[in-house]
């Protein structure tokens, strides 16, 4: 269940805590083929089964830029945020794909918030950890930090 806070003060005490684990998505070829159609990335170790099954992994993998969107609808199972008129994503900084996610395979994210800052319009800063975990695999999927702009409600 997500935690819940409410404004930008009870944002302000959310620094440097752990929010666990969401649950586990499936990377299915659906997913990866309609990323693909958005993305305009059709390289075939994406999209290419019979490809791919004679490729570096055997099988197709998820674009690592597929499973970091992810963090959007995953942060959201373990943080929800009331009381404020706009968010914003910011931007994210250090971003790797440490390890390749195949289709059939399952990841989840484990975020924690690491500052959080006033910017200009009465606003703040969330700064997130973001590790995209991937079942039985030692390394990650994705990890990267995450920027997220909060504003006040302005009625």
């Amino acid at each position: 269940m997500a935690l819940t806070v409410h404004g930008i003060p009870e944002i302000m005490r959310l620094s440097g805590k752990d929010l666990g684990h969401s649950a586990w998505k499936e990377v299915t070829q659906e997913l990866i083929s309609g990323f693909a159609d958005v993305s305009g990335d059709h390289q075939w170790i994406h999209t290419d089964a019979e490809r791919a099954a004679d490729g570096p992994y055997g099988r197709t993998i998820a674009h690592g830029y597929m499973v970091l969107s992810w963090g959007i609808p995953l942060f959201a199972e373990l943080l929800q945020v009331s009381g404020v008129g706009m968010a914003l994503n910011y931007g994210v900084n250090k971003v790797r794909f440490p390890a390749p996610v195949p289709v059939g395979s399952r990841v989840r994210l484990h975020a924690a918030v690491t500052d959080v800052q006033p910017v200009k319009r009465g606003g703040v800063q969330m700064t997130r950890a973001f590790t995209f975990e991937l079942d039985g695999s030692a390394k990650p999927a994705c990890v990267a930090e995450s920027l997220t702009h909060f504003y006040p409600a302005t009625r």
